[in-house]
């Protein structure tokens, strides 16, 4: 094993500087992934980890219609808060789906959004096609079979999921999120910050080196809104979502006045499924609206043997979520 040097920053500037200095650090927080990945996988490289446990980056507060959460909050604290129970459900739900209680007492909400990907062939070194981890060498998962993998957003060089539970909620809320970086401090919306493999699958956000999430800023729905998360799995507890699904409605008089639709398990990247969104607008609550949203939601799927079947099933969970959220009886 190389060489590993821990250092535990004092401020967030701090932090920051330290990082965007060295191309070999990397930040370090409730590291359930990110050690995985280093020390046991040994697919990301790192002679520097700085400890950002403790910097004044943790807590829930709200601001009006805004919940604004520090990037360091444990998943289970945000699972647990008040404001979150009553007027974000599907973001509790989505959070509880997520992961074991010891996870979420550890993992962070800024560790969440930048989780890696759980392709199997990225996390195995003795693959050596892999276009994430060696960019040009070719995606085994299109060339050898794939189950656990996306397709909205793939391509033919890349089809690695984005496995966060949470963010499919925060993506349908509109979630923002703050970063400080070494040049620059800025405030960008979740759909943002992602970037689809394309020919490029080792780029997966628009961060620089050393740019750091402190914070991410959730709007409240309307009073009145219903909402939730739906996650389908091979197993009922831990295990990440072959499709999974948040919608939020607002209903007046039976007709949909605003609808709100995110998908997991399907995407490279946090799924927003506004051409679904722009179905359900205006529409009747009714089951033959859900399955119109459904089909409009999944556009042009890149699939291989392996994935065929998620397209159909993708259908079936976003109908599902939306007669649950509704009420309306199938």
């Amino acid at each position: 094993m190389a060489p590993l040097e821990y250092v535990r920053a004092t401020d967030v500037d701090d932090a920051v500087a330290t990082v965007s200095a060295d191309p070999g650090a990397s930040f370090l927080a409730g590291g359930t992934t990110h050690l995985d990945l280093l020390l046991k996988d040994a697919v990301i490289s790192s002679d520097r980890l700085v400890d950002i446990t403790r910097l004044p980056l943790r807590g829930v507060a709200r601001a009006g219609d805004t919940l604004r959460v520090g990037a360091l909050t444990k998943m289970e604290e945000l699972a647990a808060d008040t404001t979150v129970r009553e007027r974000l459900p599907v973001v509790r739900e989505a959070l509880l789906a997520g992961a074991s209680t010891q996870l979420r007492n550890m993992a962070t909400i800024g560790g969440n959004l930048l989780q890696r990907t759980r392709c199997r062939y990225f996390r195995d070194r003795t693959v050596p096609m892999c276009n994430k981890r060696s960019p040009g060498s070719g995606c085994a998962a299109v060339t050898y079979g794939a189950r656990m993998h996306a397709i909205l957003g793939a391509s033919e060089h890349c089809i690695a999921l984005h496995a966060s539970d949470l963010c499919v909620a925060l993506i349908a809320l509109d979630a923002r999120v703050h970063i400080e970086g070494a040049a620059r401090q800025y405030t960008i919306p979740l759909t943002e910050l992602y970037v689809t493999p394309g020919d490029h699958p080792h780029i997966e956000n628009v961060l620089d080196h050393g740019d750091l999430i402190t914070r991410v800023e959730l709007p409240l729905l309307p009073l009145g809104a219903r909402s939730g998360y739906l996650k389908v799995r091979d197993r009922t507890s831990y295990e990440f979502a072959l499709t999974s699904a948040a919608a939020a409605l607002v209903i007046d008089d039976g007709t949909i006045a605003s609808a709100r639709l995110a998908l997991g398990g399907v995407g490279t990247v946090p799924w927003r499924a506004r051409e679904a969104e722009g179905v359900l607008a205006g529409a009747p609550a009714t089951a033959e609206a859900f399955r119109a949203a459904a089909e409009a939601a999944i556009q042009n799927p890149f699939t291989v043997p392996g994935t065929a079947f998620k397209v159909e099933l993708a259908k079936r969970t976003i109908v599902r979520i939306l007669e649950t959220v509704s009420g309306v009886n199938p």
